[in-house]
């Protein structure tokens, strides 16, 4: 009749506000994945690791992934000539 914990006060709505605060927290978790992040393991934002991944993925050409790992090797890039060996 009134009295009990969930019937008056600022206990019922708390509950509530945490209860959906903690559902949508966990479907954010789910949607997200375990790693949280972009699915990268930790530790391979090196930009060689970069390239090699995108490579892989067919994003870019063996040529252009040559190119880009000789730049980022610190190597000096050869100048392509048209036609002259």
């Amino acid at each position: 009749m009134g009295w009990g914990i969930w019937d008056h006060g600022w206990v019922g709505p708390l509950a509530m506000v945490l209860f959906w605060g903690l559902v949508v927290w966990l479907l954010v978790a789910v949607i997200r994945g375990p790693a949280g992040d972009s699915g990268r393991a930790a530790g391979t934002d090196d930009p060689r690791n970069i390239l090699a991944e995108r490579f892989a993925r067919g994003e870019i050409s063996e040529e252009e992934y040559r190119e880009r790992d000789a730049v980022l090797a610190g190597a000096p890039k050869r100048r392509r000539t048209r036609g002259l060996t």
